[in-house]
């Protein structure tokens, strides 16, 4: 099973240099930690800011450069700042390649829940609706089920939607998964995790090919 950092490394190996990315709030910060270094990737933050580093050592930070998530963070040369409407002119414009979220829960059809639970008091949505509907690709960076051991990967969502058909792929702590018109596509087992545990894991329709390999790190 994958731990956070293990999530975000393995959804770095689907960067691909030139891109713009935005990294949503929660486990895909992390992922600024694992670019590799001989490749150029440009990161934007919704809250104003171009040219995003990793996060900073401690007793390095800085407590005015914070990402969208109000974590400190580190620029890299070039790096730009302006205002928020300038930056969701970006997104909304189809300027980012990639967006990475976290979410509650993703149907088999690539529909996204990750901003409200009823009943819960919440900030609002953020910049997760303008990034859903305007990001080329949509990686998604998940728990594979809730605490309460139920599925996360559903055949249709049951929380409040925050965009319809958009993800493309899931990370899970149990696996790699794309979504296709057969559901979501087991490509790669978290260390230790059999095909039989991902499928009593996995609610919505789950393609299985005949190889599944297990990730490595």
């Amino acid at each position: 099973m994958l731990n956070k950092e293990q999530i975000a490394q393995r959804i770095a190996r689907e960067l691909r240099n030139g891109m713009y990315v935005n990294l949503g709030i929660g486990i895909p910060t992390l992922v600024a930690n694992y670019v590799p270094e001989e490749m150029t990737i440009v990161l934007q933050s919704e809250n104003g800011l171009l040219g995003m580093g990793p996060f900073p050592f401690e007793g390095e930070e800085d407590a005015d450069l914070i990402n969208a998530g109000k974590q400190t963070i580190t620029t890299i040369p070039g790096s730009v700042f302006f205002d928020s409407a300038m930056s969701f002119g970006m997104i909304r414009a189809g300027k980012v390649d990639l967006t990475v979220l976290g979410a509650m829960e993703v149907a088999d059809n690539g529909d996204i829940a990750n901003w409200k639970i009823p009943g819960k008091m919440v900030k609002g949505m953020g910049g997760a609706m303008d990034l859903v509907a305007s990001a080329k690709n949509i990686i998604v960076a998940m728990q594979h089920c809730s605490r309460d051991g139920k599925s996360k990967l559903l055949s249709s969502c049951t929380l409040p939607i925050t965009g319809l058909g958009c993800v493309k792929k899931v990370v899970s702590d149990l696996g790699v998964f794309d979504i296709d018109h057969r559901g979501f596509v087991l490509l790669e087992r978290a260390p230790g995790i059999s095909v039989e545990t991902i499928v009593a894991s996995t609610e919505g329709r789950l393609f299985v090919p005949d190889e599944v390999p297990e990730m490595t790190f």
